[in-house]
């Protein structure tokens, strides 16, 4: 690493640019001497409007992120974990070296009439394209019709503007990122709207042979979020969890310490809904999204996601 100068491979988005706007912040702060420069690339799924599921599903926001490392032209890449697939091992020579601290994990509500979940009347469009989204919301509000919307959060805005959506579902975070939190109407409780896998959390994933760069970068791990973010993958890997599986959940960390994993995995018109919540105990984080996936199992979780098309 030639002058400690880390190179960061990014999304062309203007939310992946906030994300490592955050990590050359962090890194300035702890190692003033690090310079940083960005390598923006445009992935399969930023140019891909349809279904994901066609085009590798989430994968398809990190191959060509993953390619870039993994040639040498950059040094560091900069991942939602939730884009993260959990039914494929990261790409052999790469590693994560560390998890910034943990985001809001919340859905928001985006009606420009300024109105609630349940203010909102018979027929409105929301939109989203998650599954985990549209089944939570045919459980919880059936009378709402939820209707398919991709790109980035400002292009979802944009969509919704120009009439193609009556309101839209976003995460909380991501309009942190963009400064767009005048937008929301209701910040959605954990009990209204289960979040993804990996919300909230930024991973910092690195060739294995770089030592110097995982070095560097690990200093900027949180603790808790590296035992929540451990939980909820391997919760995801036991299930085979792709990018269509309507699988939500979230691992905690109270303040005593100890660590709980809730999760639930559903059909996807709602009418079905497994539900799994432990504590770790003496358990570590890994083992404890095994536990919880394997009594999401014993309800038939394999049925519910193998039926899914992905």
């Amino acid at each position: 690493m030639p002058g400690d100068l880390i190179r960061i491979v990014s999304r062309n988005s203007p939310m992946a640019l906030a994300q490592v706007a955050r990590v050359k912040a962090e890194l300035a702060a702890l190692h003033p001497h690090v310079r940083t420069e960005v390598l923006p690339v445009t992935t399969t799924g930023d140019r891909w409007m349809g279904d994901l599921a066609q085009v590798e599903g989430k994968g398809a926001f990190t191959k060509e992120v993953d390619a870039a490392l993994l040639r040498g032209e950059a040094d560091l890449a900069v991942h939602c974990m939730k884009d993260v697939p959990g039914d494929r091992p990261i790409p052999a020579g790469t590693r994560f070296a560390g998890y910034l601290k943990r985001d809001d994990i919340r859905d928001a509500l985006v009606d420009p009439q300024g109105r609630t979940l349940d203010q909102l009347p018979q027929g409105t469009r929301i939109g989203t394209s998650s599954v985990r989204r549209v089944a939570q919301l045919a459980a919880s509000h059936p009378h709402l019709e939820c209707v398919p919307i991709r790109g980035n959060a400002n292009r979802r805005l944009e969509k919704m503007a120009a009439g193609d959506a009556d309101a839209l579902i976003l995460a909380v975070s991501g309009l942190e990122r963009i400064g767009r939190m005048d937008a929301v109407s209701e910040i959605l409780t954990l009990e209204t709207m289960l979040p993804p896998i990996g919300a909230g959390v930024l991973a910092l994933q690195c060739r294995e042979d770089d030592t110097g760069t995982v070095d560097i970068v690990s200093d900027l791990g949180d603790p808790a979020t590296h035992r929540e973010t451990s939980a909820e993958r391997m919760l995801l890997h036991v299930l085979q969890g792709h990018c269509n599986s309507p699988i939500a959940g979230y691992a905690r960390t109270e303040r005593s310490g100890e660590l709980s994993l809730r999760a639930a995995v559903f059909t996807p018109d709602g009418k079905t809904v497994l539900h799994a919540h432990e504590w770790a105990g003496r358990l570590d984080p890994a083992t404890l999204g095994t536990s919880v996936a394997v009594a999401l199992l014993r309800q038939g979780a394999r049925e519910l996601i193998d039926g899914i098309a992905h």
